[in-house]
């Protein structure tokens, strides 16, 4: 009996002590909390940073372009005159096939010094994109990057993407000089009697111009790969942030 009544102070305290620190585990649990639009607008950029330094890594990766065919880039439409009109060319087929390797392996190079680029422009979103954003389709973030900032993107981008196509990639060549041979073997050919009779015409085609969309267009199409990932995968979802602000649309 007395074994008994020791115990049940003893119990008492233990109970007691137990509730408070539970109450105090329970104020210390934060709970849900609506999104703020700061929450919003900093989950949005970083999505998009995730997103951008991730298609950059995967880019500028050897075969980064050159081995996935939905960014693959190939010789400039103008230029498939030279491909349906090979045999006229001495070596033609291994030329064209080069040229292309180059010009993939340009934008690989390239791809490396992307991701600063498009960091320094998402910091530009304001709140009010970003809430627009969230609710937007699976795509919304990156067409909203592509469209304000593909202009400035262009203008930093193209002269790495000249630094590349001058710069000896393979066997001492540059990528602009084997392309400068292909189109001129073949505007020799086109700009001939023969040629001339044969109605074909020369091609003119800016590299630099011509690879520099190329390569933004598939770093967009893989930002926006990136994009879709973290929306609706959640183990995409990398930071506290980004399940946060995209969780709310689950």
């Amino acid at each position: 009996m007395i074994r008994k009544l020791v115990l049940i102070p003893a119990l008492s305290v233990l109970l007691l002590s137990g509730c408070a620190e539970l109450n105090t585990l329970m104020q210390s649990i934060p709970v849900d909390v609506p999104l703020t639009e700061a929450d919003v607008a900093k989950g949005l950029k970083e999505a998009l940073i995730v997103g951008s330094k991730n298609s950059s890594s995967i880019l500028s990766a050897v075969d980064g372009y050159y081995g996935d065919e939905l960014v693959k880039i190939l010789l400039p439409e103008e230029a498939s005159v030279i491909i349906d009109n090979l045999a006229r060319i001495p070596g033609g087929d291994k030329l064209v096939q080069d040229v292309v390797l180059r010009i993939n392996r340009a934008a690989e190079d390239a791809a490396k010094e992307v991701a600063p680029i498009f960091v320094n422009s998402i910091t530009q979103m304001t709140i009010s994109d970003a809430f627009a954003i969230l609710k937007g389709a699976d795509n919304a973030a990156t067409q909203y990057l592509s469209s304000t900032t593909r202009t400035d993107l262009y203008n930093l981008y193209k002269p790495k993407i000249r630094q590349s196509t001058e710069k000896d990639i393979l066997g001492g060549i540059s990528t602009k000089e084997s392309w400068e041979i292909l189109t001129g073997k073949w505007n020799g050919f086109a700009n001939s009697v023969v040629g001339k009779l044969a109605g074909f015409e020369a091609v003119n085609t800016d590299l630099d111009d011509y690879l520099t969309n190329r390569a933004l267009d598939g770093m967009f199409l893989k930002v926006q790969d990136e994009e879709k990932k973290i929306r609706t995968n959640v183990s995409a979802r990398v930071t506290p942030l980004l399940e946060k602000v995209f969780g709310s649309l689950d």
